[in-house]
């Protein structure tokens, strides 16, 4: 079967242009670093760096993640989170991959800020009441919201 021709999503290229680099230090998916903020939360990421995992001969399991931390206060930091940390990627995984972390101290490069999402367009009057209108039927609240926004950009769009 043949590609479709159009757009596709860049995850598709990435992991196949990643997958043999990250392979060798360790990383199953380069989405590990991608996620590591969603993993540590926001504030330990920014000071911390996964670096590779590396495992027992002939394992994939149990394996050892190498953090590389930016101030020994950090470092302090995740020694205590060890156990949650290792639950987190450990759950990402959805296997026991890592069973403890080694922490080095040096430079973590700066994340580049996050991208804000553009505000929804204002539509005139009369388009917004007609997006209202159709959404009338929708009784949950949250995706009520969720259509309105995504008609208001789609709408805004032309």
């Amino acid at each position: 079967m043949q590609d479709q021709p159009g757009p596709r999503a860049i995850g598709e290229f990435s992991q196949r242009l990643t997958k043999k680099h990250m392979g060798r230090r360790g990383f199953a998916e380069a989405s590990l670093v991608a996620d590591w903020a969603c993993i540590v939360g926001e504030a330990q990421s920014l000071g911390s760096l996964p670096l590779k995992i590396t495992f027992p001969a002939g394992e994939r399991t149990s394996g050892t993640l190498h953090v590389r931390v930016a101030s020994g206060g950090l470092a302090t930091e995740f020694s205590h989170l060890e156990p949650l940390i290792l639950q987190r990627v450990n759950g990402y995984f959805g296997y026991g991959a890592v069973a403890r972390l080694k922490l080095t101290q040096g430079p973590v490069p700066p994340r580049p800020p996050k991208r804000r999402a553009k505000p929804a367009p204002v539509l005139p009057p009369e388009r917004e009441r007609a997006l209202q209108d159709k959404l009338a039927g929708v009784e949950d609240p949250e995706l009520r919201d969720a259509l309105a926004r995504l008609g208001r950009n789609l709408a805004g769009d032309r």
